[in-house]
């Protein structure tokens, strides 16, 4: 069923800019009347962002919009909700594709287009799998690779390429010939919860959408017949994508082993000595292609804190306290997703405090990421100290929690 939107809009991403490129000719070919906004940011340099719409039949309207800010991301912020209301208004388009410039993330530009009142159906990241592993191990900046959005733009190829991938329900997957077995593999395992939907090579079939009593045209809107035009207009909800990315309550990815790629979960209830993790960063960092989650450390036993690290470089953040922290007042202003999944992982003497890590990559060596992990723990006389003598322990973390 369509939404009720006059303008359904889906969002199609990725660093992958040719897989990107074939995903929005497809949804073009199969639904008439589609429409596709771009904002190429690479004219940053020059002071400006152009924004291009077209149709299926070539450019329709190209414009500048200055920086804001030094900023070409805030520029497209700006920029992209009064264009697409006016593409509403103009009431004779029936998808608007906004197709992201290849590293601006998905997350904020969807919450960017609901807050501005509009329906975002569906949010697609687009992949090559040839070139999975490559840029998840790409740690080279943004900046250095003329993708930075922004003056201040810090992020890695790597880990901008994880957060569009996870992020996304669904992921248009190219035919690619130098894929394999294990990028497959790899692809399955890093969101074993999205959606893939082929993009087979060649140029896009003729349009296949079928209008209500199989006539084009008619005002009641496109019945998508293809399986990417089905999951552009599939529905998508901006509140629970945010809460499968928190590091509380996020999907991360099950245990599994296949074509000789392996993720392995480690989980445990026990703190982390800070000293000996800080040690033992670069070899977990560098130990997967992807690893993230959620961890615990012994001096500060109430904080949570996210683990996200791919190229090998990781972000440490705190992201506030552990629930059982918190006084049961405050338990009602937390949402409700972050207390099910507390209370899924409830345990009775440390509440939700755990380690929750996830490690993905190609030729995992299990036994040796797990006694490095099982290293950094505090040991058993450690642990009978209690939190009084925990939060004595030297503070390791504090220079890359304020970085």
């Amino acid at each position: 069923m369509l939404p009720a939107s006059p303008l359904p809009v889906v969002i199609v991403g990725g660093l992958h800019a040719d897989a990107r490129r074939q995903a929005v000719a497809r949804l073009l070919a199969d639904v008439p009347g589609a429409v596709v906004l771009h904002h190429d940011l690479s004219t940053a340099a020059e002071g400006m962002v152009v924004r291009t719409v077209r149709d299926a039949t070539g450019p329709l309207s190209t414009a500048e919009t200055p920086l804001v800010d030094d900023c070409a991301c805030c520029a497209l912020r700006e920029d992209l909700v009064p264009e697409l209301r006016r593409l509403a208004a103009d009431g004779v388009n029936r998808l608007a594709i906004v197709e992201l410039w290849d590293s601006v993330e998905p997350k904020a530009m969807a919450e960017v287009i609901v807050a501005g009142g509009l329906t975002v159906t569906g949010v697609i990241t687009a992949v090559d799998p040839a070139l999975l592993l490559p840029y998840l191990g790409n740690g080279d900046d943004l900046a250095d690779t003329g993708l930075a959005a922004a003056a201040t733009d810090r992020r890695t190829v790597a880990d901008t390429f994880a957060r569009q991938l996870e992020y996304a329900p669904v992921l248009a997957v190219v035919d690619s010939p130098e894929a394999d077995d294990e990028d497959r593999e790899l692809l399955a395992q890093l969101h074993p919860t999205a959606r893939r939907v082929p993009l087979p090579g060649g140029p896009p079939a003729a349009r296949r959408v079928l209008l209500p009593g199989g006539h084009p045209g008619g005002s009641a809107g496109p019945r998508p017949d293809t399986p990417l035009a089905r999951a552009a207009l599939a529905g998508f909800d901006v509140e629970a994508a945010a809460a499968a990315q928190h590091p509380a309550c996020a999907l991360l990815p099950a245990e599994a082993d296949g074509h000789g790629v392996t993720t392995v979960v480690w989980h445990r209830r026990r703190p982390f000595h800070p000293e000996r993790l800080y040690a033992a960063l670069e070899g977990l960092t560098c130990a997967a292609a992807r690893s993230r989650g959620r961890f615990w450390l012994a001096e500060k036993p109430d904080v949570l804190l996210h683990w996200d690290a791919a190229g090998g470089a990781l972000c440490v953040e705190s992201a506030g306290p552990w629930l059982a922290a918190l006084p049961d007042a405050a338990w009602e202003l937390v949402p409700p997703v972050r207390r099910a999944a507390a209370a899924l992982d409830w345990h009775p003497e440390h509440g939700d405090c755990c380690q929750h890590l996830v490690f993905t990559s190609p030729g995992l060596d299990r036994d040796g990421l797990e006694r490095l992990l099982e290293s950094c723990l505090l040991t058993d006389a450690e642990y009978a100290g209690g939190r009084a003598a925990w939060k004595r322990l030297a503070p390791a973390f504090d220079t890359l929690l304020e970085a």
